[in-house]
């Protein structure tokens, strides 16, 4: 699949180049797994020199060896023998300083696993050259919690050290439509959807689909839920290292939320553990998969909140693979795939909400975004949208048919919001009924 998208974050990568060329600069890139972060990387790099590292879990003098080896074809200059990375680190920078580089450590986290000590040793070596070298130093990571902790915790060694740091993310609505376009130019809304829904827009799920000329929601189905599919593990692939020893608690929790069990007391009742709240607050702070969504134009401090799985793909994992992991293991795929055709429908009109939503803030039209429910989970409203400088209230239905949607129970619900919310009165109402048509 061809190169899409990264527009502005290829501009800023070459603009970090340019810096570079008189003092060194260092980028933090992250990303969940699978987003793009090192073709990425190799693409704003490709017509330059560049020093490719990626940190496996080796001891440190053999992954320095092999470093060393690496640096000395691409710089086509001595490098020699280290035993230490922050030695062979130091070495690089002596070179930047006569012959500009850029030097990607890929999976940098790694290196905690390896020795935690290197990050304190790259943070000294980085501080004593950084000024009179000439490095682009490009740091990825798709181990969210500890590309956090290394590089945004004020008590570690590379805090603030960076000069960048980008947060890659899936690819836009507009991208998909795009990439599913020059691969089936007659697509419909229906594979669209399944296109969004069970990729999330990630780089590499949309590029194993689009290779295996799955460009329609049938074909998107079977080559999921088949034997053998890489999909199937996926999920456990992402989170288990991630997690650690406390795994099947985030994995039981994350069923409930991907189920539609999505408030704290509810979570906590279902799994049979009290004390959930850590938990929650790591998904969330931590790891960056959940999210907490509350009623618009509510307090922070309300108690009306309700909890999703911020990315399609794990959403679709733990609704529909994990919870059915004895079908996995009995090797009873195709009835896997049967309860996903019955559950589809229901499960892609909440997805078809999201695409809605995503696709309102990528509009940049809107200076809030949000949806509604009272204190009782009545009067809900899937779609607000609110233009405070051109005074528009935009609040919608979302239904995979446009039949569905009952027009005069919109405007009831939104008497009632207004109700609640006389500030916004005066601005200029609009009632949106939106189906699974309009997303073409």
């Amino acid at each position: 699949m061809k190169f899409y998208n990264r527009e502005n974050e290829l501009e800023l990568l070459q603009e970090i180049v340019q810096l570079s060329q008189s003092a060194s600069q260092m980028t933090v890139l992250t990303g969940r797994r699978r987003i793009g972060k090192t073709k990425l990387l190799l693409r704003a790099t490709e017509k330059m020199p560049c020093v490719y590292f990626f940190v496996s879990r080796k001891s440190e003098s053999i992954l320095c060896n092999q470093f060393a080896t690496e640096a000395s074809q691409a710089l086509n200059v001595p490098i020699g023998n280290y035993n230490r990375f922050a030695d062979l680190l130091e070495h690089l920078m002596r070179i930047s300083t006569l012959q500009p580089f850029t030097l990607i450590i890929d999976e940098f986290q790694e290196f905690v696993n390896i020795e935690k000590s290197i990050i304190g040793d790259i943070q000294r070596v980085w501080d004593l050259n950084k000024d009179k070298s000439r490095i682009n130093l490009l740091a990825s990571g798709s181990i969210y919690s500890m590309m956090h902790h290394i590089f945004e915790n004020e008590k570690e060694p590379l805090f603030s050290r960076a000069s960048n740091i980008i947060h890659l993310q899936s690819f836009r609505t507009d991208t998909l439509k795009e990439i599913l376009a020059d691969h089936n130019p007659n697509y419909t809304a229906e594979d669209l959807l399944a296109l969004y829904t069970f990729t999330g827009g990630v780089a590499w799920y949309v590029e194993l689909l689009m290779n295996a000329r799955a460009v329609t929601f049938k074909k998107m189905v079977d080559h999921i839920f088949r034997e053998n599919s890489l999909f199937l593990n996926e999920g456990k692939n992402l989170l288990i290292e991630e997690f650690g020893k406390d795994y099947s608690i985030y994995f039981s929790i994350l069923e409930c939320i991907a189920r539609g069990i999505n408030t704290r007391g509810d979570i906590s009742n279902a799994i049979g553990i009290q004390e959930i709240g850590g938990h929650l607050a790591r998904l969330e702070r931590d790891f960056n998969i959940i999210r907490q969504i509350r009623p618009i134009f509510s307090k922070p401090s309300t108690k009306t909140v309700k909890y999703y799985i911020a990315d399609n793909f794990l959403t679709c994992w733990f609704r529909f693979i994990y919870k059915y992991i004895n079908y996995i293991e009995s090797g009873n795929i195709e009835l896997l795939k049967q309860v996903f055709m019955r559950d589809y429908p229901t499960f892609s009109g909440q997805m078809l909400e999201r695409y809605f939503r995503q696709q309102a803030i990528e509009s940049h039209q809107y200076t809030t975004i949000g949806n509604y429910w009272n204190r009782k989970g009545e009067n809900e409203i899937d779609i607000i949208l609110v233009n405070e400088i051109d005074k528009i209230l935009q609040i919608g239905e979302i239904k995979r048919q446009a039949k569905n949607i009952d027009m005069e129970l919109l405007r009831s619900k939104a008497d009632y919001f207004l109700s609640v919310h006389p500030e916004l009165q005066s601005y200029q109402l609009e009632l949106c009924a939106l189906s699974l048509d309009d997303i073409l």
